[in-house]
């Protein structure tokens, strides 16, 4: 069964560059643009993997993932940040708020992939 990757950013060119560079792979791709998507796609279904951005409007990424994790239903699902920012407080922020990535854009497609393949290797051994 396909692995389901939920990736989270308001730009559309970012969300189409990653969906090719997964597409590669037996991954099954969802987007999302805000924060209310992604609670809505949430509600419906769970995901294996979910990549997200910080800069969004409303809602910021690292809001976003405060509340995933504050969840018990969504607590699980690895968090990887995809972001333009870039300082140590942002990456430390991101990991005190339980990301177990922190990738910055512009990003190495072939850097993404692999790590998306090593965080869901590791999510399916802890099983």
């Amino acid at each position: 069964m396909p692995k389901t990757i939920l990736v989270v950013d308001d730009e559309v060119e970012i969300l189409s560059l990653v969906q090719r560079i997964l597409s590669g792979n037996d991954y099954r791709i969802l987007t999302a643009k805000n924060a209310e998507e992604v609670f809505a796609t949430l509600d419906k279904e769970l995901v294996d993997l979910i990549l997200l951005d910080v800069m969004m409007p409303a809602m910021d990424g690292f809001e976003v993932c405060r509340l995933l994790k504050a969840n018990s239903r969504t607590q699980p699902i690895p968090v990887v940040m995809l972001t333009v920012l870039a300082t140590n407080s942002d990456i430390r922020k991101a990991l005190d708020l339980g990301a177990v990535a922190y990738l910055i854009k512009p990003f190495d497609p072939d850097v993404l992939d692999k790590e998306i393949k090593n965080l869901l290797r590791s999510v399916e051994k802890s099983r």
